[in-house]
């Protein structure tokens, strides 16, 4: 069986995130979600939040379930007989940084393969970040997430959209 991690900090999950899930769903026999925890980040939600969030979004896909870490991804990833880590790209500054992390992760841990997967093209501008700028504004980001999570992200606004 193909375990496949995708990791992040989800803060909080995208409709791009969603994308590079629903293919590695097709591609793999289970993914595992990681919320990856790093108390040098501030978030907006917690990580119970943000664990809630993603289950709520990804409970329509089967092999797919969610978890998360406080230590390193790779190493989490041999923990549950992963073979492979999904990495999520957008752009060309995307790929050049995920090539380095996964020549890193290869280096820790040389059996388990790292896999770069585009968002579709239209959301190659959604990430969490230009989400909670555009919340913060009152703008429109049906677009960028799921509506569970843009409610969520109205109430820590207290939007009124």
């Amino acid at each position: 069986m193909s375990i496949a991690v995708y990791a992040g900090t989800f803060d909080p999950i995208t409709a791009g995130h969603v994308s590079v899930i629903r293919q590695a769903a097709r591609l793999f026999h289970h993914v595992r979600v990681v919320v990856a925890i790093n108390p040098d980040k501030d978030t907006l939600f917690d990580c119970t939040e943000r664990v809630q969030m993603i289950e709520d979004v990804l409970a329509p896909i089967p092999n797919v379930s969610v978890d998360q870490t406080s230590g390193l991804v790779v190493e989490y990833a041999g923990e549950i007989g992963a073979c492979f880590l999904v990495r999520g790209i957008r752009g060309a500054t995307d790929a050049t940084f995920e090539t380095e992390l996964a020549q890193l992760n290869r280096q820790l841990a040389p059996e388990i393969a790292t896999i770069l997967l585009p968002a579709e093209a239209a959301l190659s501008r959604v990430s969490s970040t230009e989400l909670k700028l555009r919340a913060q504004r009152n703008q429109d980001i049906s677009s960028f997430c799921d509506p569970r999570v843009q409610l969520r992200i109205k109430e820590k606004f207290g939007a009124t959209q």
